[in-house]
């Protein structure tokens, strides 16, 4: 399996503020809701066997954008959220003042190019006047622009690195038609598109196969931001050092999330095990 040094690791154990966050259930167990966005979601269930020990239980809460888990978690209305890399985030956190931090790494989510297949069957088949979609966030925009770039579809700006957008083209010589859209209704958008740049869980959520339907996948590990790819479990800032929060990534940090991660997502586990 493959695996890469997580740039956080897992949170320290310093003593909680009273009872620190987290529900007490009627059978004493310790409710921990977590916001994420994609319908599969099956590591949590491995997460949740190996924190039945310690009394403690994520409630996952789903959610359809990329906007509303980090407003809701800043907000106090969930105690964690697991659906962004260290890039969003950071962006998020500039342009929104939220107060939450990541606590710990989880995994890198590929970003690949789907095809509708009545249209195209490889990159090659691609041409001018075909619309090709890309998730409309600047993080993740800037990142699907780079991966269109290495299937030497178009050439961006290298003064913009992964923040481009389509302004920052400088070449199209395939003469494709860039239209974004948010993240989550790009696999939905398909049958009106040519292809697609979308990332791992949406396809999955979408009904897409991520080997079979995808033409072009993007070689997440050798890329020069992969540190900034990593996804990320975040926490309200005053709550970094909770204890609860810890053994959840710690938990999460497991061989057996990693081989869920990677049947699940064909995701690479971003942590030491």
């Amino acid at each position: 399996m493959k695996k890469i040094l997580g740039l956080l690791g897992v949170v320290s154990l310093s003593l909680l503020v009273a009872c620190g966050r987290g529900n007490l259930a009627d059978d004493g167990i310790t409710v921990v809701r977590v916001g994420v966005v994609g319908a599969f979601q099956d590591q949590w269930d491995v997460v949740n066997e190996k924190l039945e020990p310690y009394d403690i239980r994520v409630e996952i809460v789903m959610f359809t954008d990329f906007t509303t888990p980090n407003s809701i978690l800043n907000a106090g209305e969930l105690d964690l959220n697991a659906f962004q890399n260290i890039g969003f985030l950071n962006n998020a956190i500039a342009n929104n003042g939220y107060n939450i931090t990541p606590i710990g790494t989880t995994f890198i989510a590929p970003l690949n190019i789907f095809a509708n297949f009545n249209r195209v069957s490889s990159i090659a088949d691609l041409a001018a006047g075909d619309y090709v979609g890309i998730p409309s966030d600047l993080t993740n925009g800037g990142r699907a622009l780079k991966v269109l770039e290495a299937a030497g579809l178009i050439v961006m700006d290298p003064e913009v690195g992964f923040l481009g957008t389509e302004l920052d083209i400088i070449e199209n010589p395939s003469g494709i038609v860039i239209r974004p859209a948010e993240s989550g209704t790009l696999a939905s958008m398909l049958p009106d598109l040519a292809a697609a740049v979308i990332n791992s869980g949406n396809a999955r959520t979408g009904g897409l196969d991520i080997e079979n339907d995808s033409i072009f996948q993007e070689d997440s590990l050798n890329i020069e931001i992969a540190g900034d790819l990593i996804n990320v479990i975040v926490a309200r800032t005053e709550d970094a050092d909770n204890e609860i929060f810890a053994k959840i990534v710690r938990a999460y940090q497991t061989a057996e999330v990693a081989r869920s991660i990677e049947s699940t997502f064909g995701g690479i586990a971003a942590f030491e095990y």
